[in-house]
């Protein structure tokens, strides 16, 4: 509730797609069929700040297909970016959809790509309606909220594994059947196009990449020296150990050499 909604003209524009977009009722509609996906982009880049959106799903089978909300500067850095990733992996009938987050730091899509993925089932169907998705993204930390509830927190411990160069915020749905569902074992199934993604309510709160040196983004607690309160860290706590169904710290697979913060 601190930080405004943004009507959607004023912050973004299409990217690509956009014969796949449309508004209807206050919300940007997204959908993928066999022609196409889509996806928007923010008109300016940032610094730091508080992004957010509020998301609705698409129920059934979407196996294969990435709803997803994120920073990068791919289009400035091709091969050597950084970006800041929620992502909704699409899913079969009957099982929950899991929501992914992932942190790129200067090398996603060279040969050399080392994600930093947590990924968790949520405490409720993200296909009965609109819930609020964010990522809080400090000099300091990256926090990741699920309606006002942290549900990962990113340090900086060194500037090696932080991002640190400005990002443009994205929002798009598109067909990753080579890895989205459970690691590409189910394909998008185009019997069942298309497939929406619907998001409303945008928030931006931050420092625009050409702001000044003074501008901080928000507090992510109430307590106006940032960081979480003790009650935003027990709710992370129980969303960790309730609901987090992979970390790649803890994947046995995975070459810690790569990831120190680990």
């Amino acid at each position: 509730s601190k930080i405004p909604t943004i009507p959607f003209n004023q912050a973004y524009r299409s990217l690509w797609g956009s014969q796949h977009q449309r508004f209807d009722q206050n919300s940007l509609v997204l959908w993928l069929d066999k022609s196409s996906g889509s996806g928007f982009k923010s008109q300016r880049p940032y610094r730091s700040g508080y992004f957010g959106t509020s998301i609705k799903l698409q129920p059934g089978y979407t196996a294969g297909v990435i709803t997803s909300f994120y920073l990068s500067n791919n289009e400035d850095y091709p091969g050597n970016h950084d970006e800041v990733d929620i992502e909704f992996l699409g899913t079969t009938f009957g099982k929950p959809y899991t929501l992914q987050t992932n942190v790129y730091i200067r090398g996603s899509g060279d040969r050399n790509i080392i994600g930093r993925e947590e990924k968790i089932h949520l405490w409720f169907d993200p296909t009965n309606g609109f819930h609020n998705y964010a990522i809080l993204w400090s000099p300091i930390e990256i926090i990741f909220f699920v309606d006002d509830v942290p549900i990962r927190r990113y340090p900086r411990k060194s500037d090696a594994t932080f991002p640190l160069r400005p990002m443009y915020i994205y929002g798009s749905i598109w067909d990753a059947s080579s890895w989205a569902t459970e690691n590409g074992r189910y394909k998008a199934d185009y019997r069942y196009q298309p497939f929406y993604g619907r998001y409303n309510n945008f928030k931006i709160g931050g420092c625009a990449a050409n702001s000044a040196a003074s501008c901080r983004p928000p507090s992510g607690s109430p307590a106006r020296t940032g960081g979480l309160s003790r009650q935003q860290v027990a709710a992370m706590l129980w969303v960790q150990k309730n609901y987090k169904v992979y970390d790649y710290c803890r994947d046995p697979k995975r070459d810690h050499t790569q990831t120190p913060e680990c």
